[in-house]
Parts: structure tokens; C-alpha cells; sequence
């Protein structure tokens, strides 16, 4: 047997993934960047539902207000999702709600001022106003570290391996969305997670008349065969006996949506009334805008190596996480009942699809504003039992995981120091978070527990945060543990030269604002 050469056992490094027909700035037909389009609008309602069916009734909310909040933010992250395609990272990531403000919010649902409103809409409609106020100031964070350039400087500290685990664990962390929501109703769940690997993965040669149908489409086809199937369960009478928790997850008529929602409704700036104001919801509040800043970050990065781009340069960052702040000061104003970030799933979609066009992510923005306005038609799709979304996650959530892992192919990995420091990260990340959430399980308050609330929620947000605890653990030790002599090994004379904008002659293809406003916003 002839003897192996080491050339064919070892993979070079790539700046950009290959095989991808369109990129970022490449745009397939319009009739299938339409299709492409509605498939993440189908996807982001996910997030987009699940949010507001966990806190409206929370603050007292009926099913009208429910269906209100879920338009609102349907609306809002059709804004900043085109607002961030156009004039912030320019990448083609779908901006939509983010769990990270979920701490903040429950600490106001619950204050004592609040509670004691004995009318459910007039309490509802005071603590959405609450909700509101403590954003619009909190936004001003992620606007001054984004427009000053200050994010930017603080990305010089970063270095492939820090990032690893921080991008990493922007998929990994949300494994708890994944089979524990699957769970919750197997008998869709698993057949739509099946279903979906077997046609996006093992069938996705089978191309009819040359046009890769499965490999593009495999979620629209799933969801649509699970449910029908879903459906004909609840028409047939198979969840009538079951437990409040199985209906609630399997129904595709338990949502209360389609009935509630009005035909037509355009949200508006303060439609809940004025908003108010609270110094201690507003400190509570920032730390949930700097978690979403991370987590940003990192899905950021995710969103440039599956659209075939290059890493995004400090000065192209700092402008998407300005353009993110003012997303989180619409979502203030509108009242969406919570903030903005980089949608994960719709990060992993753009590798499972091989499309990493621009142009379909703006077409999706397109979709999320129009029926968030026509309310019937965009509540039907918004019927979809969640564990149908949970299974599609188990795929997407993992496959960004798998992208920060492909950033170890820059760093030395036979280095101790190297293994030392990302295995930390990783298992810190993963591990904190973990004793935060079942401490506040069973406890029903976090660990932090003072009777200052403000420094509560900060420290219970930040460290429920898989990302922002890994970004932490890593950057520190990569800049304090033998550092000076480890740059080769860290990935720095790859990653340096993307720090520039002017460092790599492909950022101008890729991150060139449009309309020819650089000459007026010069990129440094």
C-alpha cells in the first residue's frame, strides 16, 4: 500500500467557505429569492410567537394583546432587519427578538407596583410601558459603543481562538430550545426533525430538471407535510384527552391567534400609551442590551463565513451593533415587549440552504412587514406548534455551533495553551448558565439576590448568557495566559488583517454601504 503524503491528510485553512452558488452580494431569480425569502419569514416566526406567548400573559395581556405584541414585533424586525442589510453589517442576517431581555422583563412584570393593579389590561398596558421606557434607555448603550467606534476597538482583543467558543456556544447555548421543546410533543416533533435531515441532507442530490428543490426548500416542504399532519391529529380528536401542557404544544388550535388577530392593523410609535420610566429597570434593562450585543457579535461573525464572505472588519461591526441600537430603541418605541438581536436560526438557514444572498434575507424583511399588517393571514401561519419550530432548531442552532468550531482551523490546537483555554470557555460557558437556570428553576428568584433589584437583573442576565460568560472566560485568558508569544498560535496573522476595512480588497465588495454613501461615512 502506498504510503500516505501528508498533503492529502491535512486541509488547508479558507477565508471564505466554498460551494455556495449564491453569496452575499450574488442573488438567485427573483421567483426563487421570493420562495427563499418566505422561508425565513416561516422560520423567524418561531421566536417571533413563542416571546410574547410567554410574557403577555404574564403582564395581565388577553389574546387581542397577545396578537398585538406579536405583530409589533413581526413589524419591527421587518425594520431592522432591511435597516441592517442596507446601512448596518450589510450581512444578510434576519434581526428578531431576543431572549436575553426575557430576565429584565420578568423582574418588571413582577414589581410590587405593578402586581397590584387589579384591572389585567390596565396592569398589562402599565407594565408594557415600563417594558418600553427601560429600553429606550438601555438602547443608548449599544448606539454609543456602535456609532463611537468604541465595540470596534474592543474587537482588537479578540482572536480566532477567543472567538471559537463565543460563536460556538451563540448555537450550542440554545439547546434547550432544541429536543427539550421536541419533547414536549414527540409525535411531531421527531417526525419533522426526520423529515427534515432526510430531505435537506440525504435527498438533496434529487434535483428536478437541475434545480437543487430539497436542499433549498426542505423546510417549507417539511413544515408544511408535519402540519397537515398536525392538524388532521387535532381535527381527528387524538389530543382530546390529553393533559393541558400536550394540547397546548400539539394543537395547531390552541395558539388563539387566527380568531384575535384583526384583518388589517399597522402598528405604530407608542400605541400603548406613553412610556415610563424607572432608573432600576433601565440599569437591569442594559445588561440584556450588552448580552444581545455579544451574542450579536458572535452571530455576526456565524452570518460572514455561511454567507461566503470574510470575517466582518471593527469598523463594519461597531456600525451593525449602532444600527442594532437603534432597533432596540424601535422596539421601544413600538412596544414589542422585548429587544433585538442577530436571529440565530435564520443564521444556520443560510448553510442549510447553500444561499447566503443578500437580497432574499431583504425579501423576508418584506414578507415579515406585509402580514404583519394583513393580521389573519400572518396568525395562520403563526398557528404552527412550536415543536415543529424546536426540530428545524436541533439542525440550525447546531450547524452556527459547527462554524465557531471552524475557527480552531487558525489556531494551533496542538498548543496546551490553546486546548486549555478554549475547553475552559466552552465548559464555563455551557456550565454557568446551566446552575443560573436551575437555580432560578427552583428557587424562582437567580443567585444574585440583593435587595437592589437593578444589580440582580444585570448579574442574572449576563450570566445566563452561554456567549457573554464564554466571551469573558476566553478573551481574558487569551490576552493574559502566555500571551506575548502566542500570536501564531492564537490565529493573529490571519485574523489581523481583517481588522481594516482597507486590510483585505474583498471588504469592499462585501461591505460597501449602498447609494454610494461611503463617501459621506468614510469606513476607517
Amino acid at each position: 500500500m502506498a504510503e500516505t503524503k501528508q498533503e492529502e491528510i491535512t486541509h488547508p485553512p479558507m477565508d471564505q467557505l466554498q460551494g455556495f452558488e449564491y453569496c452575499i452580494d450574488s442573488n438567485p431569480s427573483w421567483g426563487e429569492a421570493i420562495a427563499l425569502g418566505f422561508q425565513h419569514y416561516i422560520l423567524a416566526l418561531g421566536t417571533a410567537v413563542m416571546i410574547p406567548s410567554m410574557l403577555v400573559p404574564l403582564m395581565g395581556g388577553s389574546d387581542d394583546d397577545k396578537v398585538r405584541v406579536v405583530q409589533t414585533l413581526l413589524f419591527v424586525s421587518g425594520i431592522n432587519t432591511l435597516i441592517q442589510t442596507l446601512f448596518g453589517t450589510r450581512l444578510p442576517t434576519v434581526i428578531g427578538g431576543s431572549y436575553a431581555f426575557v430576565i429584565p422583563v420578568l423582574s418588571i412584570i413582577r414589581d410590587s407596583s405593578l402586581t397590584q393593579i387589579a384591572d389585567d389590561h390596565l396592569r398589562f398596558l402599565q407594565t408594557m410601558r415600563a417594558i418600553q421606557g427601560s429600553m429606550i434607555v438601555a438602547s443608548s448603550i449599544q448606539i454609543i459603543l456602535g456609532y463611537s467606534q468604541l465595540w470596534g476597538l474592543c474587537t482588537r482583543f479578540f482572536s480566532p481562538l477567543g472567538m471559537v467558543p463565543v460563536v460556538a456556544l451563540v448555537g450550542f447555548g440554545l439547546f434547550d430550545r432544541g429536543f427539550p421543546v421536541v419533547g414536549s410533543c414527540v409525535e411531531i416533533g421527531l417526525p419533522m426533525f426526520l423529515l427534515y435531515v432526510a430531505l435537506s441532507q440525504y435527498l438533496k442530490h434529487i434535483r428536478p430538471k437541475g434545480i437543487p428543490v430539497l436542499e433549498r426548500f426542505a423546510l417549507l416542504l417539511s413544515i408544511t407535510v408535519v402540519w397537515v399532519y398536525a392538524h388532521l391529529l387535532t381535527a381527528g380528536g387524538a389530543y382530546r384527552n390529553s393533559p393541558e401542557r400536550t394540547q397546548n404544544s400539539c394543537r395547531t388550535d390552541r395558539a388563539s391567534l387566527i380568531s384575535s388577530a384583526p384583518w388589517i392593523k399597522i402598528p405604530y410609535p407608542l400605541q400603548w400609551g406613553a412610556p415610563s420610566f424607572d432608573a432600576g429597570h433601565s440599569f437591569g434593562m442594559m445588561a440584556a442590551v450588552l448580552v444581545s450585543l455579544v451574542e450579536s457579535t458572535g452571530g455576526y461573525k456565524a452570518a460572514a463565513r455561511l454567507a461566503s464572505a470574510t470575517p466582518p472588519p471593527a469598523h463594519v461591526l461597531s456600525r451593525g451593533i449602532g444600527w442594532q441600537g437603534v432597533g432596540v430603541l424601535l422596539d421601544g418605541l413600538f412596544g414589542t415587549g422585548t429587544g433585538s438581536t442577530v436571529s440565530v436560526e435564520n443564521v444556520g438557514l443560510l448553510g442549510a440552504t447553500s444561499v447566503g444572498s443578500r437580497r432574499v434575507v431583504q425579501i423576508s424583511a418584506a414578507f415579515m412587514i406585509f402580514f404583519s399588517v394583513l393580521g389573519k393571514f400572518g396568525a395562520l401561519f403563526a398557528s404552527i406548534p412550536f415543536p415543529v419550530f424546536a426540530a428545524v432548531y436541533c439542525v440550525l442552532f447546531g450547524l452556527v455551533g459547527a462554524v465557531g468550531l471552524s475557527f480552531l482551523q487558525f489556531t494551533n490546537m496542538n498548543s496546551m495553551r490553546n486546548m486549555f483555554i478554549s475547553g475552559v470557555a466552552l465548559f464555563l460557558g455551557l456550565s454557568v448558565p446551566t446552575y443560573f437556570s436551575r437555580f432560578t428553576a427552583l428557587a424562582q428568584h437567580g443567585p444574585a439576590h440583593t435587595s437592589a433589584g437593578w444589580f440582580n437583573d444585570f448579574l442574572n442576565t449576563v450570566f445566563s448568557s452561554p456567549p457573554t460568560v464564554a466571551v469573558i472566560v476566553a478573551v481574558v485568558l487569551d490576552n493574559t495566559l502566555e500571551y506575548k508569544n502566542a500570536g501564531r498560535d492564537r490565529g493573529m496573522p490571519w485574523w489581523v488583517r481583517f481588522r481594516n476595512f482597507k486590510g483585505d480588497s474583498r471588504n469592499e465588495e462585501f461591505y460597501t454601504l449602498p447609494f454610494n454613501l461611503n463617501r459621506f461615512f468614510p469606513p476607517s
